[in-house]
């Protein structure tokens, strides 16, 4: 079914907590709730796009070349989504600096373009893209939002606080790498729990 390859990237094969790719620029921009979204948001445009170019053209791609040309398509919406925050958000566009451009060897992005959009047709290759994107969106926006509120003791999105500052000693190293790391193993850990507990019923 169609729907399959929508709900795939979401549930049962999220790209952060169960293929464990895209973890670079993750681990950099994850700090803030809106960085996470700016991140996301660009990483569906530029997946979803690439997946349906590369889709269309896949029976025209030379084998021998088709990581060069993946490339190229990937590297054009990458561009594109890095002037538009440079000309709209600018502010963004500061805070995440070169992991805008790292997307074009998001593993993410290349994974779904070799190992799906080469092979399937458009529709397909268009949900595939959409359910990837939003089950990247879902991991990075809550790993964010642990991590913001952990670190700052609050929650802003672009300049809205959603949770005010609630505490006067929050735990700075949820900035930093390892706090990143933390909060992915324990929401991996929860999803497990609740993957056994299922099994097990």
């Amino acid at each position: 079914m169609k729907l399959d390859e929508l709900t795939k990237g979401v549930f049962k094969y999220n790209p952060i907590f169960y293929l464990m790719l895209g973890l670079c620029p993750l681990l950099a921009v994850s700090t803030r709730v809106d960085n996470a979204l700016g991140m996301s948001l660009g990483v569906l445009f530029v997946l979803v796009g690439s997946n349906v170019i590369i889709s269309l053209f896949r029976q025209w791609i030379p084998p021998e070349v088709r990581i060069p040309c993946f490339i190229v398509v990937i590297a054009s919406f990458v561009t594109i989504v890095d002037l538009f925050m440079h000309g709209y958000v600018p502010e963004l566009h500061e805070r995440l600096g070169i992991y805008i451009p790292l997307i074009v060897v998001n593993c993410i992005i290349l994974g779904r373009v070799e190992a799906f959009a080469s092979k399937k047709p458009v529709s397909h290759s268009l949900l595939d893209g959409i359910g990837m994107s939003i089950g990247f969106m879902l991991g990075i926006v809550a790993i964010a939002s642990v991590r913001e509120v952990l670190s700052t003791g609050a929650m802003t999105i672009f300049g809205y606080a959603i949770i005010p500052i609630f505490t006067e000693t929050p735990a700075t190293v949820m900035l930093l790498p390892p706090g990143a790391f933390l909060t992915i193993a324990i929401i991996m850990a929860l999803i497990n729990y609740k993957n056994i507990r299922k099994e097990r019923k």
